[in-house]
């Protein structure tokens, strides 16, 4: 009976800063596009990134405005703030500021960020003040998510007068390609080799995104798997799985408590006298003492109540006592 060869760890082939070539071989006839198609569509819709999801500039009410000393117009400034990328350490939304006077091109290295959040390509453009009296003032909210995310599909409340919302596209993989080819394995000559091209905005290696697009699909293939079982032999895997751990922490408990029984009573947190007395009368272990009664350590003398009482406090301390 064939069976289905599965393919050797993926390889970089060609590395040049945020793009990557992966190279996946030999795969089984057709399992070129199987996973090419379904490692592209996790790659561009499923992987978080951060981004301007709503930007307030002073002194416009709306995106279709022009303001005064400055070559661009809203429209164009908001096109500009769309290609902005960001590392985000914070899971909640993070505003971030930008003040600017006098005649200057303003770019994304200009905007105030906290501790939390890191700006990729600082170089950025995003407008061209044209006169000394030229002002910019802008407050954004920055946000994390996933995929591509339009204004229209928003769910929040109204934005306040003057916001202007942003389409978000919070993906930081910029562009997947992948390209399948035919290779020899053994006397078949119909196998695939999949090479597999990923470019991202900076914020995330290849590398990186590749795996988590890779673990997004075992993950949900792995729930499929587990769907796939009767209840019934569910219940008998989760029967025999509460067994096997029941007698593995007995063992556990049982070997626990036989090396605990070596050590010596000096390692029991009683005074130095109880301790003497104990070993001048042949105890100096804790398992020779807990196979002692209680009656027999108050005939030993010196020993006390207060002594026999620090003892059994200890003992109990690790689950043991004296013999009954």
């Amino acid at each position: 009976m064939q069976t289905i060869i599965l393919p050797e760890k993926p390889k970089i082939i060609k590395k040049e800063k945020s793009r990557a070539v992966f190279e996946i071989k030999p795969l089984f006839p057709g399992y070129g596009a199987t996973l090419g198609n379904a490692l592209r569509r996790v790659l561009l819709s499923s992987l978080p990134g951060a981004a301007i999801t709503s930007v307030k500039i002073a002194g416009v009410s709306h995106e279709f405005s022009t303001i005064p000393h400055i070559m661009e117009d809203v429209v164009e400034i908001i096109l500009n703030l769309k290609q902005l990328r960001f590392k985000m350490y914070s899971e909640k939304p993070v505003k971030i500021y930008l003040k600017v006077k006098g005649e200057k091109e303003v770019k994304a290295e200009e905007i105030k960020i906290s501790s939390s959040i890191e700006i990729v390509n600082k170089d950025a453009h995003i407008a061209t003040l044209t006169n000394k009296k030229a002002s910019l003032e802008m407050e954004m909210l920055l946000e994390k998510g996933l995929g591509y995310l339009p204004v229209e599909q928003r769910t929040e409340t109204k934005l306040p007068i003057g916001t202007i919302a942003i389409d978000a596209l919070f993906t930081p993989v910029r562009k997947v390609s992948y390209d399948i080819e035919n290779m020899r394995v053994g006397k078949m000559t119909n196998y695939n080799k999949l090479t597999l091209e990923i470019e991202t905005d900076g914020t995330i290696s290849p590398e990186d995104a590749f795996k988590s697009a890779v673990d997004i699909l075992v993950d949900h293939f792995s729930l499929l798997s587990g769907i796939l079982k009767t209840p019934e032999i569910r219940s008998k895997e989760n029967d025999f799985k509460e067994e096997v751990e029941e007698e593995t922490n007995k063992k556990e408990k049982k070997e626990k408590e036989e090396n605990t029984l070596l050590f010596e009573v000096t390692r029991l947190n009683i005074p130095i006298r109880v301790v003497n007395i104990l070993k001048t009368n042949r105890i100096k272990t804790i398992g020779s003492l807990v196979k002692k009664k209680e009656e027999s350590l108050a005939k030993i003398e010196g020993l006390g109540p207060e002594g026999i009482k620090n003892i059994k406090r200890e003992l109990s301390k690790l689950g043991l006592t004296l013999k009954s």
